[in-house]
This record gives C-alpha cells, structure tokens and sequence, in this order.
C-alpha cells in the first residue's frame, strides 16, 4: 500500500520484517512440536530456538539476496535461517538441518498469511467499534434535528439528521457482525504437508503451533481454501462500501444549493489552488474513491478460490497485493470517516429552510390519508391532493393555502395533517435499536 492511504497498525502487520518473523516463529513452533514427540532431539530444538536469527531488516534483505539465487522465497528463507543457526551457534551441530523438517512451503507460508489477516482483523474490529461510538454520539446529538427526506433526490417526508446517522450506525453494526464472522473464518493454520494428507508431519505438531498461535488447524489441501480469504475481502469491501454509502450523501449535503452539512475545515487549510472560497468535501470524496478499490480486490480474491488441483500459485501474486491493501484501505477508510464525522460541521437553520422550501408539499401523503379517512376513495383523495401538489409545484405557492380553498378537501384534517410533531412521533422504534448495539 502506498504511504498516503497506510496506517502504522496495519504497517505492523504487514510488513516483509513482520512477515519473515513470523515465519521464522512458525518454524521454530514446528521443530520444538516434532521434539515433542520425539522426532527432532530436544537440545537441536533448543539450539534452533536459541541461535535463530533476529528478524530485522538485515534478515529481510539476506533472504531477498538468496532468493536471486534460488528463485523462491521460501527456500531463500530457510537457507538464510539455517546459515544462521550455524553461525551463531559456531559449529555446525546438526540442530539447522530440523528446520523446515516435513513441511511444504504453503504450511509456513498460509499459516502465517493466516495469522497476519487474524491480527489484520482484530485492528479493524477496534477501529470499527470507534466509528460505531462516533455515530451513535452523532445521532442521539442531531435525534430532533429535522431535515427533508429525499427520495430520487426529490423531497419525500420530513425525518432528522440524527434518524438518518442512526441507520448509519448500525449498518456499521452489521458490518462488524461480518467482519467478526471472517475474522473467526480466517483464525486458522495447516501443518499437513504437500497435499494436505499428513504424510510426513503428524496432526500432533499442527496442534501444537495451531495452539501456540491461537489459531485453529483445519483440513486443506496444500493450500487452507481460499473462501476463506474471499470473506476477510467481501468484510472489507462491505465495510468501505458502508462508509462509501455515508460519504456520498454528505457529499451530497455539502453542495451549495443544499449546505446543510460541512466537512470541518482546519486552520492553514486550503480548498483550491484557485479558488481561494472553496470548501471541498475531500474526505468523502477519498472514501468513496478506495471503496471502489476494495470491491476490485474482492473480485481479485473471489478469483482466486478456483485452484489447479491441490494448488498452483496463482493466487500467490493476487493475494501479495490485495490483502495487506484491503487490510490498510479498511482502516484507512473507517478512520478517515471516522475524523470526518468527528468534525462534521452541521446547519439546522439550513435543514429547515430546505424542508420548508417545496411549499409545505412534504404533508401531502397525511392529506392523502386524512381524505381516506373521512370516506373518500383513495383514487379520488389522490386525484384532489395531487392536483393541489401539481398546482402549488408550479405556481410556487403555498400548498396548504390551495388545500383550505378546496371544497373537496374538509379543513378539519389539515392541522393533524401538517403537525410536523406527528411525522416524527415514532422515531424511538429506530433509536431504541441503538441501545442494543453491543
């Protein structure tokens, strides 16, 4: 992931320094699993425990120059760590020759993709519990806050700007469901060998690293099943198109015409290199960009459960790319939204004068069945208030005006009609779910 859209957290993770450690740890867990029973005597375990080398940048790089010469990284590992156990162990003892011992490099390799991508989700799980406070914080503050429903992009029926946070908080709820769901569903490893059938590892030293790093050893084949990477991806993909979805109508809300909302705006900002009036929705804006980056890396990842046979390798370069990318844009964008949110400036005055700008026609449909009621037909209740609707659209006069010098309308249903206070009477059904949140 380029700098701009990383995060130190998943940098962490992902980073080759971090990835060869854990490699290295893997086969450190595996050599002392088979002196467990008795394969690998305990003082070469101990000797490979205690004269393995330390996973810095220095080891990263002998790795990448052995890998010119052999052609694959995992070799290249495990030529560089048994040169090293050597070294420092200053004689040539034979404890080096018990690393790699019966493994395939998809065991060291999937287990540890495993690992990262548990930890890689354990990140997001924190930051989408950060981003579920915030919208809560943001809903139950603007609860009474009313605005104007928009449907097609047309004024509907009056709602408020904390109702409308609310279903954003637990669509966010949803998506931590998920991404709890794949995280569970990737919080896994395999010792089995080249095949997946235990012929030259017993399932007693997968148990053995499985327990060590909390993950869970499951039947596979060379490679753990790549559904399982496919739900980490589509978690990830959901949770940015959540964030896209929040975006677009802030996006939305922040346009001129409209202005009932704004991105906050720091001292010393600037909005365009131009312009020096602008204020430009640049968070939603790059949240709904790497949404789109994120649902790309979904197809990537859903591309990749088909394999040859117990394996090939063209998964291996897919997935080099979009799961540490995935992991950062996720954060990224949860964080992102997250300060956005945070600081989002917001314009009651502004909500009520565009509600009150289409001349009271947001009442029409408690017109419509305020006619029911008293005995007309619904056809003909929807032929009286949409003539008046049509009439006060055009003629950009004030709609209730037009329904009291109807004579087919009874004046007695309009004040319960246009009660702004019964379009929103029942707004607890949505915040009262709020209160359930975990």
């Amino acid at each position: 992931m380029i700098p701009r859209y990383s995060t130190p957290e998943m940098t962490d993770v992902w980073s080759d320094t971090s990835k060869w450690g854990r490699y290295l740890e893997v086969e450190l867990l595996a050599t002392e699993a088979h002196a467990e029973i008795g394969v690998v005597p305990a003082d070469d375990a101990a000797s490979c425990r205690a004269n393995a080398p330390t996973a810095d940048d220095a080891f990263v790089e002998a790795i990448l120059e052995r890998e010119a010469v052999t052609d694959h990284d995992v070799a290249a590992f495990v030529d560089v760590v048994q040169s090293a156990i050597i070294d420092a162990a200053g004689v040539d003892d034979g404890a080096a020759k018990w690393i790699h011992y019966g493994m395939t490099s998809s065991d060291v390799g999937d287990t540890v993709l495993c690992w990262q991508l548990r930890d890689a989700a354990d990140i997001l799980l924190a930051e989408i519990d950060r981003l579920i406070e915030v919208l809560v914080g943001l809903a139950r503050e603007h609860r009474d806050t009313v605005m104007i429903g928009r449907t097609h992009g047309v004024h509907a029926e009056p709602t408020t700007f904390g109702a409308k946070v609310a279903l954003w908080a637990l669509q966010v709820a949803r998506d931590r469901t998920r991404l709890q769901a794949a995280r569970d569903t990737v919080a896994v490893m395999k010792l089995s060998g080249a095949v997946g059938t235990y012929s030259n590892v017993p399932p007693s030293v997968e148990a053995f690293v499985g327990n060590a790093l909390g993950l869970q050893p499951v039947p596979a084949t060379q490679v753990i099943a790549r559904d399982r990477h496919g739900e980490f991806l589509y978690a990830c993909a959901s949770i940015g198109a959540t964030c896209e979805l929040m975006a677009v109508e802030l996006r939305h809300l922040q346009r001129t015409e409209v202005r009932e909302a704004q991105e906050g705006f720091k001292p010393g900002q600037k909005g365009s290199s131009a312009m020096p009036h602008k204020r430009n929705p640049i968070s939603a804006e790059t949240v709904s960009g790497l949404s789109r980056v994120l649902r790309s890396n979904l197809l990537a990842g859903l591309q990749d459960v088909a394999l040859w046979h117990e394996r090939d390798i063209s998964h291996s370069s897919v997935e080099r790319v979009v799961l540490p990318d995935s992991s950062h844009l996720a954060h990224y964008v949860m964080r992102r939204m997250g300060r956005l949110l945070s600081n989002l400036v917001v314009f009651p005055e502004r909500m009520q004068a565009n509600l009150d700008a289409s001349y009271g026609l947001v009442f029409s449909q408690p017109v419509l069945l305020g006619l029911v009621a008293s005995g007309l037909t619904r056809d003909d209740a929807y032929r009286i208030v949409q003539r008046n609707a049509m009439q006060a659209w055009d003629d950009g006069v004030d709609f209730r005006s037009l329904l009291e010098a109807d004579d087919e309308v009874p004046n007695d249903i309009l004040d319960d009609a246009f009660d702004l206070r019964r379009s929103l009477s029942n707004l607890d059904t949505i915040f009262t779910q709020l209160d359930d949140l975990p």
